[in-house]
């Protein structure tokens, strides 16, 4: 992905002083933002495109896994979200800090877009924590559904849930890149950028459009909240 620096943006003084504090103390000096996406997108969809080729004469039935393990991904990507992300949790507080306390200070309603594509250390997922999702969430499941279901079904929940996660990043980074740049510029990611931009207001963040994707959570949990506020 190509640097998305465009114009200079014009800052709150609290989230420019934020985000001077974020990069000399989270940011390291050899960090890139481009290697990051690279890593997030070309081994995630490596990783995708290898459980696919593990599927075998996949039965009718076995198919239904791929759209439930979607409305599932989107379930839990909203209570995931809405909950510690947004809540201190005993045991999570790691989770809410980086959230609550960095990336919404980092990117506010009056300042949604990254400046530079080193500022992607404040939106995308790190590596380890990736890693660590998958193996702790991802191979149990997959063991699971082997040993009561069918391999075909494993492969298609983690083949699904890996899609869903590259959505997640595709989207989330569209959203903060600037409204020039041709993705953000894409129909579809103008109109959930809104929402989340709606989000990203700090007096409504713990309270509405908890989905970063497709708002089927919020609408049926009626969070889901289109009016700027």
């Amino acid at each position: 992905m190509s640097d998305p620096t465009a114009t200079p943006l014009v800052l709150p003084e609290g989230v420019a002083r934020f985000r001077a504090e974020y990069r000399a103390r989270f940011i390291p000096a050899g960090y890139r933002g481009g290697a990051h996406a690279l890593f997030t997108f070309g081994v995630g969809g490596a990783v995708l495109v290898a459980c696919l080729l593990q599927l075998q004469a996949v039965q009718p039935l076995e198919w239904l896994a791929a759209p439930l393990s979607l409305v599932y991904a989107n379930l839990t990507e909203y209570f995931g979200h809405r909950f510690p992300m947004h809540r201190p949790f005993p045991g999570l507080g790691l989770v809410y800090r980086r959230h609550a306390g960095q990336h919404h200070r980092f990117f506010t309603h009056e300042a949604m877009p990254v400046e530079s594509g080193r500022d992607f250390r404040a939106l995308l997922f790190p590596p380890v924590l990736v890693l660590f999702f998958f193996g702790l969430f991802g191979v149990p499941v997959w063991f699971v559904l082997d040993w009561l279901l069918s391999a075909n079904v494993a492969w298609l929940f983690i083949a699904s849930g890996l899609a869903y996660f590259l959505n997640y990043e595709f989207l989330h980074a569209a959203y903060h890149l600037p409204p020039s740049h041709r993705l953000a510029r894409l129909g579809l990611v103008q109109h959930l950028r809104w929402l989340h931009r709606t989000h990203h207001d700090p007096r409504r963040m713990a309270h509405c459009n908890f989905n970063i994707t497709y708002p089927l959570g919020d609408w049926l949990f009626g969070t889901l909240r289109r009016d700027p506020g």
